[in-house]
């Protein structure tokens, strides 16, 4: 197996990597201060000053999880606090499996299942790697830490399952009322202790402005410990990055040729994990990115003009995000829109066509899809395979069906079985508060606590 030519590694390991802001006007931050704070003062998202390169030996017999990550990530924690711990922090969070399975129907494609943690969602990946780093960072601190996550479905339960209980830190979770499905909802608000479920009158917009607020008040962060735990935390983005790299890897092992991947995206944090894995190198040819309704993506990507727009509440509701907070990153890698197209692709799959591609793959192949991923494998049908590709592709299998039941059974005419580490939180009790999408409302919330 051989990467491309010319690949080597960029940054002296002697060297501790520092992370800047999107925005360009705050100081350099080491990756425990970044993951600290979550949001740089000035507004803006962490990103490395510089980016690793990697070469086909550094994973030479290297096969799982923990190692890639190891590996993959041992530059981003080069001469921080944390940089001893990091083989333990990877233990703590690549503790489930994730397959990468062929389709035997669909020649040239596999599925990446990223929906066999606590919470059934490829969120638990970054929410438990963001959870080991900040125990580790609070261990002496004298005041708890509060972590604020907006969330519209799966982030608010994957971050609930990874803080709860763990001392020294409470966690605050604003979901949009209504615009969740029953299971999800159940478990975002099945928690206790030390995290604190906010149900918003609005839509996820509206929860990540609150958020976004709260960080950019420099009165409230002078006398509160915030940080974030959404995918604008750096702390998310960089384990999200290892699934596409050991998923690479494996391909290109079996087949000796690049894989694209197929990303169902919202808030863009799961793509450009894999696009900083193209980045560094990793065998990856292409990031497909397949969105729902909202179009705010594609329509860049198309026309060259950001314009971001109220979000649309659609059957792919971890998906309604009509102002993608990780766009901000994209833009800074590749600041030029042509360039960007050479790399990315964008395509919107309507409800309806999310319908369709369940039922059909369902009743042709068996196939169960959530509604997320439902907008990947439209994507690779309409758009990828159809053209008489034989470009490889790896659909990202966002989460379990089983959450959005709702959606699927009436579909298929059946019922859906959850997995057991699912069906176990369904049967806690629910506890929740009303919260208007007001911001002096939210402020009143963090003060009292």
């Amino acid at each position: 197996m051989d990467i491309p030519a010319g690949c080597t590694r960029r940054n002296d390991p002697t060297t501790a990597v520092k992370y800047l802001s999107t925005v360009g006007r705050s100081a350099p931050a080491t990756l425990s201060a970044a993951i600290g704070v979550g949001l740089a003062d000035d507004g803006g998202l962490f990103v490395p000053e510089v980016f690793p390169t990697f070469q086909s030996s550094d994973f030479a017999r290297v096969e799982s999880l923990v190692e890639v990550a190891t590996i993959l990530l041992s530059p981003f924690f080069s001469g921080d606090e944390m940089e001893s711990e990091l083989a333990a922090i990877c233990h703590d969070a690549f503790s489930f499996p994730v397959p990468l399975r062929p389709l035997p129907y669909k020649p040239s494609l596999a599925v990446l299942e990223l929906f066999h943690g606590p919470t059934a969602a490829f969120k638990d990946v970054g929410a438990r790697f963001l959870a080991a780093c900040l125990q580790r960072l609070e261990q002496q601190a004298a005041k708890p830490l509060k972590v604020l996550v907006a969330t519209s479905g799966d982030t608010g339960g994957a971050v609930a399952a990874a803080f709860h209980q763990r001392p020294g830190i409470e966690v605050y979770v604003l979901y949009p009322a209504g615009l969740v499905s029953p299971r999800q909802e159940k478990q975002l608000t099945c928690w206790d202790d030390n995290v604190h479920v906010f149900r918003v009158g609005g839509v996820f917009d509206d929860c990540q402005r609150l958020v976004k607020e709260a960080f950019a008040s420099s009165e409230l962060r002078s006398v509160q410990r915030l940080t974030s735990a959404n995918s604008i935390s750096i702390g998310r983005l960089l384990p999200q990055s290892v699934y596409y790299a050991a998923a690479a890897l494996w391909h290109w092992r079996e087949y000796g040729r690049k894989a694209s991947f197929v990303v169902p995206t919202g808030n863009l944090g799961n793509a450009v994990a894999g696009i900083w894995a193209r980045h560094m190198g990793l065998p990856i040819d292409r990031i497909v990115l397949a969105t729902n309704a909202n179009r705010t993506i594609p329509d860049y990507l198309e026309t060259g003009r950001w314009e971001p727009r109220q979000s649309l509440a659609t059957l792919a509701s971890a998906m309604d995000v009509g102002n993608p907070s990780n766009m901000e990153r994209l833009r800074h890698l590749h600041p030029d829109v042509k360039t960007l197209n050479e790399q990315v692709s964008a395509w919107a799959v309507s409800d309806e066509q999310i319908r369709n591609q369940i039922k059909l793959d369902y009743e042709q192949h068996d196939q169960l899809w959530c509604p997320h991923t439902a907008t990947a494998a439209y994507v690779h049908d309409h758009y990828l395979a159809n053209g008489g590709s034989t470009q490889d592709h790896i659909l990202v299998a966002t989460a379990h069906p089983a959450k959005f039941e709702t959606v699927i059974e009436p579909l298929i005419e059946k019922e859906i079985s959850m997995p057991p580490a699912l069906a176990k939180l369904m049967h806690l009790p629910s506890c929740f508060t009303d919260l208007s999408p007001d911001y002096a409302a939210f402020q009143q919330v963090l003060r009292q606590a």
